[in-house]
């Protein structure tokens, strides 16, 4: 199978698996946006908690240079551990959320 093709599933159904074990409250709903021609992957929550607007992103991973990169996590998962468990190498992963001089002390990509 293609890498990429590999990636987009990986990302896919970790972000599937996140929303099925995940709960919700109130009248929010959990998005899944897979936009599989430009390669951004994002989980947003939508809706009414009480009487205020719930909007954010939980979730958000891009397919970039044949690497992810992890952009945003605003779970407790450690999303990075999880892509290397479904077989994603630590030189194809970048953490997005960190600056790019940071990232060259993680164990993963730089770019």
């Amino acid at each position: 199978m293609d890498k990429i093709v590999e990636y987009r599933e990986i990302i896919k159904k970790l972000i599937v698996d996140y929303v099925t074990e995940a709960t919700t409250k109130d009248d929010v709903e959990r998005q899944m946006i897979f936009d599989t021609e430009h390669d951004h992957y994002q989980l947003v929550n939508v809706g009414w908690r009480n009487r205020h607007r719930v909007y954010g992103c939980v979730l958000h991973f891009d397919i970039k240079n044949n690497k992810i990169w992890l952009q945003y996590n605003g779970t407790e998962i450690d999303f990075a551990e999880e892509l290397i468990k479904n077989g994603v190498p630590k030189q194809d992963i970048v953490i997005g959320f960190h600056s790019p001089f940071m990232r060259k002390f993680t164990e993963y990509a730089v770019t």
